[in-house]
């Protein structure tokens, strides 16, 4: 049967709205799991076979109205309705093969200049582009590449090292999906995505929620192999310089234990710094 991803994106959000939070009486057993693709149509105004063909990729120009109308009841938070929009070819997307990545110095000097706080910088794939020594030091345990995604998913201390590592999986793939949307020619992005599909089952399971929405865990807990656990407080920011790059930073809060954990693994990455220049002298 062919297909699209807006086809793909509405047939699986489709599943996830129960008829009782639709307002859709149901009696007796249903065989489908969430709304009947008569009812979406019903319920946003449109011809039955004019949505089977949006799910089926037979129509793939649907206007701003029907998108609307098909947030409403598929019930989209923000996100996900931008995300509808991007695979419905109503938001603007990167059609040109990008650049390679590069992060600017003034970002990297100040970056140096936060020796407490751990700083990252995430490309339009999630690949790691830099990060401060405290941030090193606080993903040293990672072994499975520069790619945020690949570590989640491949990296077998992974699941030990994020304690809530089903949340963070969730969200994470979510944000991912959102990217997807806007450059779904991205060629890092589809590389990404086929890598995953080959090697992450978990990853499959989530990926086919068709879930979008922006980062919105505003803290993560980590175990780390060395100082134990730490709760840390996350802030993500756009880089203008640079659109598609997000500057992560972590922080503590001052006085609780995790502070003082994230302040003796600066101190360690300190020493081991100090031992390895000393060891690489003449």
């Amino acid at each position: 049967m062919p297909t699209s991803p807006l086809g793909e994106y509405l047939r699986a959000r489709r599943a996830q709205v129960t008829p009782e939070s639709a307002g859709i009486p149901t009696y007796g057993v249903r065989r489908v799991p969430g709304l009947r693709r008569e009812e979406v149509a019903t319920l946003a105004g449109m011809s039955v076979d004019y949505y089977i063909r949006l799910e089926q990729g037979r129509e793939r120009s649907p206007s701003a109205q029907v998108v609307d109308a098909l947030s409403e009841v598929l019930q989209l938070d923000d996100d996900a309705r931008l995300h509808l929009y991007a695979v419905a070819g109503l938001a603007p997307s990167q059609g040109r093969v990008p650049l390679p990545e590069r992060v600017h110095p003034e970002l990297l000097r100040l970056m140096g200049m936060w020796p407490d706080t751990p700083a990252i910088v995430l490309g339009r794939a999630y690949d790691v582009l830099a990060g401060n020594p405290l941030a090193y030091a606080l993903f040293d345990g990672f072994q499975q590449g520069p790619n945020l995604m690949m570590k989640i998913f491949l990296d077998p201390d992974a699941r030990s090292f994020y304690a809530d590592w089903d949340e963070v999986a969730r969200y994470t793939v979510a944000g991912f999906r959102l990217l997807q949307g806007r450059a779904p020619s991205d060629p890092r992005i589809r590389e990404v995505i086929a890598e995953l599909s080959r090697r992450s089952p978990e990853f499959v399971e989530l990926w086919k929620t068709h879930e979008a929405r922006g980062r919105r865990l505003e803290s993560k807990r980590f175990h780390h192999p060395e100082v134990g656990d730490l709760t840390l407080r996350i802030n993500a920011f756009d880089v203008r310089s640079a659109p598609g790059q997000e500057l992560i930073v972590y922080h503590a809060e001052p006085g609780s234990r995790s502070a003082e954990a994230l302040a003796l693994l600066g101190t360690l990455a300190a020493t081991s710094a100090r031992e390895t220049t000393g060891k690489s002298r003449p």
